[in-house]
């Protein structure tokens, strides 16, 4: 592959909350999870082991279970202003779209793997505190994933597990108790034609030799940039985004 049709992919990757109920071959189900098998971890720890949910009843179940646990974001929510609040909290939470996705993939992980990396990291805050190389090596399975989808033709969201429903999801999948539950990508055909995405300029961004000061936000800055994303994605949320 080109380094041009690899950014085509990577630009045509959206998460999708709509899906048509046609089924996914098995070899494509397998090829998504092989991209996941070959992510980046620490230490080559390899967290990572993948649920294939494909009954009906259970993926119902989970979306149920998912739109039970945002109810609590939805109230959290509820304490900002309107026009900063989530786009998908405006109003309380419906059985998530993803009930109707054929295949659902659980990202499970095994934090004892991260014994395989430097002792240091389990102390010394590094990229996102201590400890943050076991959920980063889960977070790059995760994108290799829904990037293969991509590359299929497939739809995928990232779904983030919260501990509200992390236990309840346990349960229901039998998972056990040492290990945890990180994300959710359910995987399906678009039941929607994907929306032009959003991005930050290319010059907004970088800098170079050392960070450029004209292009330092403040804090009223990065409010008024939150209100000026809520308008261009709120629409998103009834599909794609």
């Amino acid at each position: 592959m080109q380094i041009d049709e690899f950014l085509s992919l990577v630009k045509s990757r959206r998460s999708c909350r709509k899906f048509k109920p046609d089924l996914i071959p098995d070899e494509s189900i397998k090829k998504v999870i092989e991209a996941a098998r070959w992510a980046m971890s620490g230490a080559n720890g390899q967290p990572w082991e993948f649920i294939i949910v494909k009954d009906k009843q259970t993926i119902h179940k989970i979306a149920e279970l998912d739109r039970d646990a945002k109810m609590e974001t939805y109230y959290m929510e509820l304490t900002r202003v309107s026009e900063l609040r989530h786009p998908s909290q405006r109003h309380p939470p419906d059985i998530s779209g993803f009930k109707d996705a054929p295949v659902l993939i659980v990202v499970v992980g095994d934090r004892r793997t991260f014994q395989a990396s430097v002792l240091s990291s389990n102390f010394l805050a590094g990229e996102a505190g201590a400890g943050a190389t076991y959920v980063q090596g889960l977070a790059n399975a995760t994108f290799s994933l829904c990037l293969a989808a991509a590359a299929l033709g497939l739809g995928s969201q990232w779904v983030s597990v919260t501990s509200a429903l992390e236990q309840p999801l346990k349960r229901l999948l039998d998972v056990p108790d040492v290990l945890g539950i990180r994300t959710i990508v359910p995987l399906g055909y678009p039941a929607s034609e994907p929306k032009p995405s959003y991005r930050r300029e290319f010059d907004e961004i970088v800098h170079y030799e050392r960070y450029d000061r004209n292009k330092y936000r403040s804090g009223k800055d990065i409010v008024e940039f939150i209100k000026r994303l809520r308008e261009r994605t709120t629409p998103t949320y009834s599909a794609t985004s």
